[in-house]
């Protein structure tokens, strides 16, 4: 059920509206299901009932108090899911009653509390209308009645056995995604010719900023790189109370700021503080490795999530993956070329929609996912082509499943919504890799089906061997096999036993959810068994690209990021943006 409130000052222009044909002519047969003592008249089923005379009894308390109450109507809508049974009016009464209690309106056993109706007109839903003072002549405390009926309405759902019908109302997922923004900065945002608000920027440069960050002066530099202004907020005590940050404007007047709260939960002082002193796994390999080889020890850490998911779906495990699977993505983001940043700038943003709310995140699994993002910002820009286009196709693949794994672990839990955004991450990341897999994996097909007819009966045989019976099936029917066919072959040549390779590969986890499994393995055993890239003819200008690259990663040093970071700045997903690494 989905449940909005509002206020007003007109007891009988809201009783119009309740009784009225409605803005659509939607309203069928208006009537009462409930009301502060059962006996208020009822405009729609007594024929000598007015709705002044409903108006007078509910405004009785707001006449005697003897002074103006400013918006003394309350008016809250409740909505039950289009797909449910239509309720009763026994069981709109009964509802009605919790939720004026839930909102303090009129608690159980109250004789003082605020006088209010239920009318019920149809379309499965119901509309409270109450004024709020009391009859001992005080105004109603009301202060987060929000969150008190949202909480019992879900007790009802559970009790009735309908369903969410919007998670996007819960405390718990409000308190878990970015702060949306308000219709100024929309139109803002509009006038500008921005594809996005300030507030959306700037909240994609702070994550820019910290993603692989360790120290606060880390992050405050990066934030500097960028152009974002940030201080800190002290108490009168001299403590750190919080950031606020603030875009440049590039116009007369003061800056807006945003507090971290206001971008997104994760993004107070505490919360970064938080990543800051889970560390990071092994500060040694920071710098070292090209962006292939990072990104293929990447990927490793990348499935030991996924599988960790699986294997320990605890809320604060899942939390940690989340926060660090965005941090993963940003750094990807930044160091990625052009053909594929814009996709997995999307699924990053998308993810962000997947927070577990109120739950505090395993150390351990921040630390893990962190690492693998300090190390991928420092390896620094990877092509898009060659061993470094393989190197990403493989880390994408293992991201597109575990933003799969997400998806089904916030739907087991009616988390609707989180499911849809994980879903859309998926998508983002499918668009990506295809951008980076279609050539090494057009070369393995052609290379798979190229192979003699004993070779090819042979890898059947050993990954109906390797691979449980209904994971062969898929394999083998898979429109991937020959490049995996080819995979195997490959291996065997430089010395590695093809079965034990399926069956390692396989034994890494989750390969229900992928749409190809023969190209997940594919790119595990190519991984594992340290197989170069598949190598069709390269340009010349591929050539000197990646010369240029290794230059670029030969004379950094350890202590500084291989990229600087740009300054988010209207178009932010440009083709232009960034770092050009092509």
């Amino acid at each position: 059920m989905i449940t909005t409130a509002r206020s007003g000052a007109d007891t009988l222009k809201a009783l119009k509206y309740l009784y009225g044909p409605g803005r659509r002519n939607e309203h069928t047969d208006p009537h009462l299901v409930a009301s502060w003592d059962g006996f208020a008249p009822d405009p729609g089923r007594d024929g000598e009932a007015t709705l002044d005379q409903l108006r007078d009894a509910l405004d009785l308390h707001v006449v005697r108090y003897g002074r103006q109450v400013a918006k003394h109507v309350y008016h809250r809508m409740v909505r039950a899911d289009p797909t449910d049974r239509n309720l009763s009016d026994e069981e709109w009464g009964a509802i009605a009653r919790r939720v004026v209690a839930a909102a303090s309106i009129a608690t159980d056993g109250d004789p003082d509390g605020c006088r209010w109706v239920a009318v019920h007109h149809g379309d499965n839903h119901i509309h409270i209308l109450a004024t709020v003072v009391r009859a001992d002549l005080t105004q109603a405390r009301l202060r987060g009645d929000q969150y008190r009926t949202e909480a019992e309405l879900t007790k009802i759902e559970r009790e009735l056995g309908i369903k969410e019908w919007s998670d996007t109302r819960t405390p718990q997922y409000r308190a878990g995604i970015p702060k949306r923004p308000k219709s100024p900065e929309l139109r803002k945002a509009e006038r500008l010719g921005q594809e996005e608000t300030g507030r959306a920027r700037l909240r994609t440069g702070v994550r820019w900023a910290l993603a692989g960050a360790v120290r606060e002066e880390e992050f405050l530099a990066r934030l500097t790189a960028q152009g974002i202004r940030c201080e800190v907020r002290r108490l009168p005590s001299g403590d750190a109370r919080g950031y606020k940050f603030a875009l440049p404007t590039g116009e007369p007047g003061p800056p807006v700021w945003f507090s971290g709260s206001q971008l997104a939960a994760d993004l107070t002082l505490p919360k970064i503080h938080e990543r800051f002193a889970a560390g990071i796994d092994d500060p040694a390999l920071v710098g070292q490795g090209r962006p292939a080889t990072v990104r293929y020890r990447a990927s490793t850490s990348i499935d030991r999530a996924t599988a960790t998911i699986d294997d320990d779906p605890r809320a604060g495990q899942v939390a940690a993956v989340v926060s660090g699977t965005i941090e993963v993505l940003d750094t990807l983001a930044l160091t990625s070329p052009v053909l594929s940043r814009k996709e997995i700038n999307q699924a990053a943003r998308a993810l962000e929609f997947t927070a577990v709310a109120r739950t505090r995140a395993a150390r351990a699994e921040a630390r893990v996912m962190r690492s693998v993002a300090r190390e991928l910002l420092y390896a620094g820009p990877a092509g898009g082509r060659g061993e470094e286009g393989t190197a990403a196709a493989t880390i994408l693949a293992g991201l597109i499943l575990l933003a799969i794994v997400i998806a089904k672990w916030h739907a087991a839990r009616g988390h609707q919504h989180q499911a849809a955004a994980a879903r859309a991450a998926a998508r983002h990341l499918r668009t990506a890799y295809g951008r980076h897999a279609g050539r090494p994996i057009a070369v393995l097909d052609t290379q798979g089906r190229q192979l003699p007819q004993p070779a090819r009966d042979r890898h059947e045989t050993q990954a109906r061997r390797a691979l449980p019976a209904d994971l062969a099936a898929r394999v083998l029917a898979d429109q991937g096999w020959a490049a995996l066919a080819a995979t195997l072959a490959e291996a065997e040549q430089v010395g590695h036993d093809a079965l034990a390779l399926l069956a390692q590969a396989a034994g890494q986890r989750e390969l229900a959810s992928a749409d190809s499994p023969a190209t997940v393995l594919t790119w595990r055993i190519r991984r594992g068994a340290q197989l170069p890239a598949p190598a069709p003819i390269v340009t010349p200008e591929e050539r000197r690209t990646g010369a240029a690259l290794s230059r670029t990663a030969t004379h950094r040093t350890a202590g500084t990021p291989a990229i600087a970071v740009s300054p988010p700045s209207p178009p932010l997903y440009g083709p232009d943006t960034g770092h050009r690494a092509r």
